[in-house]
């Protein structure tokens, strides 16, 4: 299904008038991360042909979703390093970038709607047969929560919904427990730890 300006603008509604507009930000990767088993980044393919511009939005250059968009995909994803291959298709559907406006009146928030396809490699299949739609919106902060076209340049909100967007699609991975293998557990290591849950030898002279 593909999205109409129609489409567009209704969710343009809504993040005007919701708590969704703050959207948790995607910027820093921290230390924990979710669990996706025995998960390995293989490509990482973002198309944004058939992106709807939405109303009242900056137009994104050819190419700068694609460029924000892997490059967080790569950024986020390189903290697994398993050892079974699976590939995201990221299609952009559809978008909003912000333009200076009157705040609170006429300045509209950013937003991204994505549609995420996963590739398992080994068994050469999709693992989902539509694609799962994501929608964030920017990131509440001092500078967004005025208006973020007033505030920050075309590429900034790209880089912004680009990182919500990404950590959007991990968590959303996190939740198809069926997906991923568990990580598995080298010999050496599973060796150690029956070591220490044996009980301690003991004497007969004891």
């Amino acid at each position: 299904m593909r999205f109409s300006v129609g489409s567009l603008r209704a969710v343009a509604l809504v993040a005007g008038i919701s708590l969704l507009s703050a959207c948790a930000s995607g910027e820093k990767l921290g230390e924990e991360r979710a669990e996706l088993g025995d998960f390995l980044l293989g490509h990482a393919i973002v198309v944004e042909e058939n992106a709807v511009q939405g109303p009242t939005s900056r137009k994104a250059e050819p190419g700068a979703w694609k460029e924000s968009l892997e490059g967080e995909l790569q950024r986020r994803f390189a903290r697994y390093q398993g050892d079974t291959l699976y590939h995201l298709g990221i299609a952009v559907q559809g978008y909003v970038l912000a333009i200076p406006g009157i705040p609170l009146v006429a300045a509209p928030k950013s937003f991204l709607i994505l549609g995420v396809t996963v590739w398992d490699d080994a068994a050469g299949k999709k693992l989902n047969d539509k694609p799962h739609r994501i929608i964030v919106f920017e990131s509440l902060s001092g500078e967004t929560a005025i208006s973020s076209g007033l505030t920050q340049s075309a590429e900034q909100q790209m880089q912004n919904l680009s990182q919500n967007g990404v950590a959007a699609i991990e968590r959303w991975l996190a939740t198809q427990d069926d997906w991923f293998e568990p990580k598995a557990v080298p010999e050496t290591a599973a060796q150690d730890t029956d070591d220490t849950d044996m009980p301690p030898a003991t004497s007969e002279d004891d």
